[in-house]
């Protein structure tokens, strides 16, 4: 049984493909940010040896984190694991093996939206919080866009939107 989470209304008006869309969004956002602290050079006399790699390592760890999220959209898309591999450099059964363990828990989490802390008294989303609470997200990226001269709705003018009841594609025909 799926238990109800505050923003199931909200989610309702974001198709599957645009919800995988705003959460690589969102990690995209965490590697550029992350980027920039490797640029300025001012505080260098305040890292300790070997600290710039450390945040050369988290700026790669950011990355493959984004990457997950963009093979688990192009799978939203309909990407077939053949077309996903060819841009890896892969065969199709290398790529499935080594993202579908992303895959299927993005999947399960929109069967099981929370799971127990280890107290077992506190619940935690188990969607990334782009997809859990995504109209707050659409409009943060979209003002992070805005402020980093990328373009105004740069991010939610592109997403697949679901039909309401009052945009029914199929009255569109009659």
């Amino acid at each position: 049984m799926t238990e109800t989470t505050p923003y199931d209304a909200d989610r309702a008006r974001f198709t599957r493909e645009a919800l995988a869309r705003l959460v690589l969004c969102d990690h995209a956002v965490d590697v550029a940010e992350s980027a920039k602290g490797l640029v300025a050079t001012g505080n260098d006399p305040d890292t300790g040896p070997g600290g710039r790699v450390s945040q050369a390592l988290q700026l790669v760890e950011l990355a493959e984190r984004a990457l997950a999220s963009a093979v688990i959209h192009e799978r939203e898309r309909g990407s077939s694991w053949a077309e996903i591999a060819q841009y890896l450099g892969v065969d199709a059964a290398a790529a499935r093996g080594r993202f579908a363990a992303d895959l299927d828990a993005w999947q399960t989490a929109f069967d099981v939206p929370y799971r127990l802390d280890e107290t077992g008294r506190k619940r935690i989303p188990t969607l990334p919080t782009a997809a859990y609470d995504p109209a707050w997200t659409r409009t943060h990226l979209d003002r992070w866009a805005s402020l980093e001269r990328i373009g105004d709705e740069a991010v939610g003018s592109g997403l697949v939107m679901a039909a309401t009841e009052e945009e029914d594609p199929a009255e569109d025909t009659a």
